[in-house]
């Protein structure tokens, strides 16, 4: 899936003024291309980057030859949600990309209707993927985790054809661990120390309630 967004190369006026037009100052960039300042109408970058987030191709028209990149960053206000900057990375023609690509867990673990817990401790894994081959997420398929020590390593996920695994090979995604009822401490009896209205004397008081009969 690619995604287009037409762009603007960034004449002069602040950041404020161009936000106040309606666009958004950003800029793109990678190994074979200078840094270059540009604008982006901001309705038309929100929509993309909600469709394409950051695993997906979008090629960048309107200012010069198309180019192909990733969104690389996008840097957004802390109260009104809107996109303030963006930073986009230039694939290079014919090179592989490495990016970090969120996990889908699909279905329900037969084990969990044993009474198993499935517990997903990876979210993302690292690839070396071909721009053409890359997904928008991968999935892990819970229908393999069937008993309980059960689990999935990073290793057994299915990629790309072209894709090359950076993470750890056996860094668990997710696991099925033994569902244990916490008991609940019943309420502890009052110690001799503690009860209402009795105090246990100390030595020295001891000492002076004899004095005092005697």
């Amino acid at each position: 899936m690619m995604l287009t967004l037409e762009i603007k190369e960034r004449g002069n006026g602040s950041s404020e003024e161009l936000r106040t037009q309606g666009l958004v100052p950003a800029v793109f960039y990678g190994p074979k291309e200078a840094s270059t300042p540009i604008v982006i109408d901001s309705q038309k970058l929100e929509r993309v980057w909600k469709e394409a987030g950051e695993t997906t191709i979008v090629k960048l028209t309107g200012a010069g030859e198309a180019k192909d990149t990733l969104i690389h960053d996008i840097q957004v206000h802390p109260v009104t949600g809107k996109v303030l900057h963006a930073d986009f990375y230039v694939i290079e023609k014919g090179k592989k990309v490495t990016l970090k690509v969120p996990l889908e867990f699909v279905g329900s673990a037969p084990a969990e209707k044993l009474g198993g817990i499935a517990v997903k401790t990876l979210h993302e894994v690292e690839i070396e993927v071909a721009p053409a081959e890359l997904p928008h997420h991968i999935d892990v398929d819970m229908a393999a985790l069937e008993t309980v020590g059960a689990h999935i390593t990073a290793s057994e996920i299915k990629l790309p054809p072209s894709a090359t695994l950076i993470t750890a090979a056996d860094e668990i995604v997710v696991s099925i661990v033994e569902f244990k009822e916490e008991k609940e401490e019943a309420p502890g009896e009052l110690k001799t120390a503690e009860i209402i209205g009795e105090k246990k004397p100390e030595e020295g008081e001891a000492a002076d309630e004899g004095d005092k009969k005697e």
